[in-house]
């Protein structure tokens, strides 16, 4: 039996501890070292020992983890995310809430606060901060629904709102193509490890519809993300198709569901947000 030497401790202390910060940790804190030198150690677990430790361990996090708030006159809090940028989340986002309440929705941004082409050039506090204001400073009012559109990736933003709300579902949105669905699958991931219920997915850019003579091309793929979802275990909750209308109208600051609401791009949003109200009331039960 060898005795550990401080730095180790020191060192599987920290491992332990990060690992903890979301899911269970990789290695526990009781071990029996089997070593060949002095320079090489190996770690064996006991089973209960280990399992009883894993839960305090859990448990002592649960008290250094800040306590989810609802928001004031909000009944749910939707979050549209996506692992990857560029694949028309804050698209679906806006016009996923038009067809919930209606175009007069209280809606609040830093691209208010700030000039036109300034950066926002935050780090750590100062966006945790920014995040606190725009969620709890703002008088949202009575809402049935209040959708945030979530920064791409899966960074301190999402876990800092997963933490600090109580977030009634996530819908995921992606592009047909293999590179964007593998950061959508880590997106729908991080939800599953922070207890938020993932709605569904969103197929965005499904079909190109050429505007002369309505040839339908599948530019991005098809049916990637109808197969994520079911690998995930997850709703497919519709397609958007790759319209010029959809980025006119976005450019304009006039959601194709108001601008254009007999189209058949307006219509697959609501079919799209019809779908997130119905997985909404599948969860809450």
């Amino acid at each position: 039996m060898v005795k550990l030497h401080d730095s180790y401790k020191k060192l599987l202390q920290i491992y332990t501890f990060s690992s903890n910060i979301i899911g269970t940790p990789y290695l526990p804190a009781r071990f029996v070292p089997l070593h060949q030198n002095r320079h090489e150690i190996r770690f064996k677990t006991s089973g209960a020992g280990d399992r009883a430790l894993q839960e305090r361990q859990r448990q002592h996090m649960a008290r250094g983890l800040p306590k989810q708030k609802p928001i004031a006159g909000v009944k749910k809090v939707i979050v549209v995310a996506s692992g990857k940028g560029g694949v028309g989340k804050s698209t679906t986002a806006e016009n996923l809430m038009k067809p919930l309440v209606n175009f007069g929705i209280p809606c609040m941004s830093m691209g208010f606060l700030v000039e036109e082409v300034a950066p926002i050039v935050w780090r750590g506090l100062m966006v945790m901060s920014a995040i606190e204001k725009l969620i709890r400073q703002v008088d949202w009012g009575n809402l049935d629904y209040l959708v945030i559109d979530m920064p791409p990736g899966t960074g301190d933003v999402q876990l800092s709102i997963t933490q600090n709300i109580p977030i009634a579902g996530a819908v995921i949105v992606s592009t047909p193509q293999d590179i964007a669905l593998l950061d959508a699958r880590r997106g729908a991931e991080m939800f599953r490890k922070v207890n938020v219920p993932v709605l569904g997915l969103v197929q965005n850019m499904s079909v190109f519809h050429c505007p002369k003579c309505s040839h339908q091309t599948h530019i991005f793929g098809s049916d990637g993300a109808k197969e994520l979802a079911r690998t995930l275990g997850v709703e497919m909750l519709g397609d958007i198709p790759l319209h010029l209308n959809i980025r006119e109208t976005s450019d304009k600051g006039q959601p194709v569901v108001v601008s254009s609401p007999d189209s058949p791009e307006a219509e697959a949003y609501r079919r799209v947000a019809a779908a997130v109200v119905r997985q909404l009331a599948a969860h809450s039960k």
